[in-house]
């Protein structure tokens, strides 16, 4: 991509684990696989008594993070726990997991999966689990926009890649600037309402991805609330084959 490049891209609706729906940006085959350092984005929606049942991952970290209802996390390595509205929970694949996500035996649960790729030489650490909930999550006031930060400097959400998160709320005709640190990569991605990114109008269930930027200038369209997350290339290749980033 030239500097400074912007491109915007819609969701799919697909369908994955036992009933579960997704909207997701990546991975799509021929239109967006991943997006160094990410490799999937999935906005799920599922009913009680679908689910993901247990199955195994390798190579890669990925987030949960809720915004209604709730999900139970199970696996091989004994941990059980579960996280609801506005808490994440984060497992470390590594070398090989298996694991369950359940959500509530009660209404709508509803959030964000996001993996990001392990670099080759943590390919083989050991699996881990960590659960952070809703009150432990930092809020920051920036500008006009109240930031729930997910992971960052000032959140206990532990990854192995050098990565922001944010849940952002942005009133309409609000404005919220945030730095881009060197090198980074990113997406931002409109749960609700519309807002304007450097100049670039985005609706709900759009994402504008971007790389080469310093900073990051949004305004308020309508109430909106939308995810930021951004990261620091591995400059490997990323090879997916299913529940495996090898």
């Amino acid at each position: 991509m030239s500097a400074q490049s912007l491109f915007v891209t819609d969701t799919l609706l697909m369908q994955e684990g036992d009933g579960a729906e997704v909207l997701r940006l990546f991975p799509i085959p021929r239109r967006m696989m991943n997006y160094d350092p990410f490799v999937l984005w999935d906005h799920f929606t599922i009913e009680p008594g679908n689910g993901f049942p247990t199955h195994p991952h390798r190579g890669f970290e990925a987030i949960t993070y809720m915004f209604s209802g709730s999900m139970e996390h199970k696996d091989n390595l004994g941990n059980q726990s579960t996280v609801t509205a506005g808490g994440a929970q984060r497992f470390t694949a590594g070398r090989g997991i298996e694991h369950s996500e359940m959500p509530s035996s009660q209404g709508e649960s509803s959030g964000i999966q996001l993996w990001i790729n392990l670099p080759q030489r943590l390919k083989q650490i050991e699996p881990g689990y960590q659960q952070v909930d809703s009150e432990s999550i930092p809020v920051q006031q920036v500008d006009d926009a109240k930031v729930r930060i997910i992971v960052g400097e000032s959140s206990p959400l532990q990854i192995k890649t050098d990565i922001r998160y944010y849940d952002v709320q942005l009133p309409a005709a609000g404005q919220y600037v945030e730095s881009v640190p060197g090198g980074f990569r990113g997406l931002v991605y409109v749960m609700r309402g519309a807002i304007e990114v450097n100049g670039q109008s985005l609706e709900e269930g759009q994402a504008l991805f971007f790389e080469t930027l310093s900073e990051l200038a949004v305004k308020g369209q309508q109430d909106s609330r939308f995810m930021l997350v951004m990261g620091r290339p591995h400059g490997e290749p990323i090879q997916q084959r299913g529940p495996f980033v090898d």
